[in-house]
């Protein structure tokens, strides 16, 4: 699979670097699993923010975060994965999307994930919600953590 690339969701990103929750292990093969085959791994800027969200909000864990700790590893995931900036090119596919694919609301976010994807040329997504994402299957191929 070399010269593979592949797109990972907050929620695998999440679960991969937080051993508390619910799928850690499941999350973190995956990903260890992708860099053994040589796949290289993104996210983009909007992946980096929901994980701050996630990462500090007081429904995700019994009490959050401290800050530098969410520092620490927000300077990890920059270093271990490549970052798609957010650029016209990433709009144009978004806009696409919008019109080919019903859309609407929260559900935009999973769009411009795509668009990114699109963008940057990578046809995989790691995520855990599969489901949501099955709209764009003509687009991109979908990895759950169990497979």
């Amino acid at each position: 699979m070399t010269g593979a690339r592949a797109f990972v969701d907050t929620n695998v990103l999440l679960r991969a670097l937080t051993l508390q929750m619910t799928l850690h292990q499941e999350t973190e093969t995956l990903i260890q699993r992708m860099w053994e085959r040589g796949v290289e791994l993104w996210v983009s800027r909007q992946v980096l923010r929901e994980y701050l969200v996630q990462a500090t909000h007081p429904n995700t864990y019994s009490s959050t975060l401290p800050i530098s700790q969410v520092m620490v590893q927000m300077e990890m995931v920059q270093t271990l994965f490549h970052v798609a900036d957010e650029t016209q090119a990433v709009t144009k596919q978004l806009l696409f999307l919008l019109q080919k694919y019903p859309t609407r609301g929260k559900q935009v976010h999973d769009a411009n994930i795509v668009a990114t994807m699109l963008a940057y040329d990578i046809d995989t997504l790691l995520t855990i919600n599969v489901n949501d994402f099955k709209r764009f299957s003509d687009q991109i191929h979908l990895i759950g953590p169990q497979e």
